[in-house]
């Protein structure tokens, strides 16, 4: 899972991709939980484009996006926010509902 710059998530929602966007603080520890998880979720699901963000250099698109706070994993289908996860469970739990929605 890479780091993505503002520029860069906005080229992602420009060319209108479908994947998935995680925001996280770096002080939060359920954060950390979280992106461990999803790293899992990257391995199992290869093909699938993840990114991550600190949301503390984004507050602004945050805004944009209502984002109620982190960790918060925000699904894009074809560019447009499709949902916002804040509870992620577990692995299986994250894994199964992405699958359905991607």
């Amino acid at each position: 899972m890479q780091k993505w710059s503002r520029e860069e998530i906005e080229e992602f929602i420009n060319d209108k991709k479908t994947g998935l966007l995680y925001l996280y603080t770096p002080l939060c520890g359920t954060c950390q939980v979280a992106g461990k998880m999803l790293m899992i979720i990257k391995e199992l699901i290869s093909d699938l484009s993840i990114g991550k963000s600190d949301l503390n250099y984004i507050s602004d698109i945050a805004d944009q996006w209502e984002v109620e706070s982190v960790p918060c994993l925000i699904i894009f289908k074809e560019g447009r926010l499709y949902e916002k996860l804040y509870a992620f469970h577990s692995v299986p739990n994250l894994l199964e509902k992405i699958k359905k929605t991607i």
